[in-house]
């Protein structure tokens, strides 16, 4: 109906790994691209989030624009929603800063995933931005008045978290942030890793396990053909008995647009060997077109730029409006010459 403004929708994926996997498409990339539909999306590329555990400089350059391209590639829109990069927008950490200033050490403390993160090295050994990072998140989403976060259960507690501190706010210095809500988009895929089917597909896991979209579909074929299987030879889908075939009935479903309940019928009295063979060639087919296109852009480092600073710029007029009201509220004294 025309004159009825579309919810804002803020949505960020970190720029860890040179590519991203088959989980991020299926769990979460494919929605930001069917959201552009119906929201007004802003997409960013978190790379000061990426830093909260060690990392090198140079490929954290070089991993920021292959997440640009794969976005791109992938079919994020920038006529349509606004991609930009994290550390091109400061008022993230502007506005970070406030929030952390009215968050509690106790909040901050019982983030399930600092927990996990930390247990790798000990608390002592981790940083503060590992501690503090969910109250940067928050600033991630309040900095844009965001409607909508799109999250997967893992990201829940962060997201309470950020309406907590948006009432707290709120409720301080008066109305200034809407309460986002969580965004189950339809259609998101759980998929896991093809050693370990009782954990998601993940980085973060030994390689054999984990299929990068910018992988040689000939190191794909291999992971998949190694693929960890169940007892028994029927391919069907049972999650607590067959979480392996399960998984590769999920992911086979998801990039066909297969039921998976006729991909059952489809391989009925046919071995596992027949659905991993498949397997291959539907993600052959699928990350082809996406391994080119994102080439195509990070051969023109130039234009793949534009569209960030574009990007970034567009970003920065909203999020510049919210600071300058948190700012005003909190009672920092306006710069010269800044208008009332």
């Amino acid at each position: 109906m025309a004159g009825v403004a579309l919810p804002r929708v803020l949505s960020g994926i970190q720029p860890t790994a040179g590519s991203f996997h088959l989980g991020n498409y299926l769990g979460a990339l494919r929605q930001w691209v069917a959201l552009q539909e119906t929201a007004q999306a802003f997409y960013c590329i978190v790379d000061q989030h990426a830093i909260t555990l060690d990392w090198d400089p140079a490929e954290l350059r070089h991993d920021t624009l292959a997440s640009a391209a794969q976005l791109l590639a992938l079919g994020v829109d920038p006529a349509r929603s606004t991609l930009f990069v994290q550390s091109h927008v400061p008022e993230h950490v502007q506005l970070s800063w406030v929030l952390e200033c009215i968050a509690r050490f106790g909040e901050a403390s019982r983030m399930t995933q600092f927990k996990d993160k930390s247990q790798r090295e000990g608390a002592a050994g981790s940083s503060v931005g590992l501690f503090t990072y969910p109250v940067l998140m928050a600033a991630d989403i309040l900095v844009y008045r965001a409607d909508q976060v799109p999250v997967g259960d893992d990201q829940r507690q962060h997201l309470e978290l950020t309406r907590d501190l948006a009432t707290r706010f709120n409720g301080r210095f008066g109305d200034t942030f809407p309460l986002p809500e969580a965004l189950i988009p339809e259609g998101a895929a759980r998929i896991m890793d093809l050693q370990s089917p009782d954990r998601k597909m993940s980085k973060s896991l030994p390689p054999a396990g984990c299929v990068f979209l910018l992988d040689d579909p000939k190191v794909t074929a291999k992971k998949i053909r190694s693929a960890v299987t169940d007892t028994g030879r029927e391919v069907v889908a049972d999650p607590v008995h067959k979480p392996g075939v399960t998984n590769l009935l999920t992911i086979h479903g998801a990039l066909s647009g297969t039921p998976v309940a006729e991909l059952e019928e489809r391989f009925a009295g046919r071995g596992y060997g027949d659905l991993k063979k498949e397997l291959a060639a539907v993600v052959a087919d699928f990350v082809t077109p996406i391994r080119q296109r994102t080439q195509e852009l990070l051969d023109d480092p130039a234009e793949l730029q534009r569209i960030l600073a574009d990007g970034a710029a567009r970003a920065r007029q909203v999020a510049g409006r919210t600071v300058a009201d948190v700012s005003d509220k909190v009672g920092f004294l306006p710069p010269a010459g800044a208008r009332a």
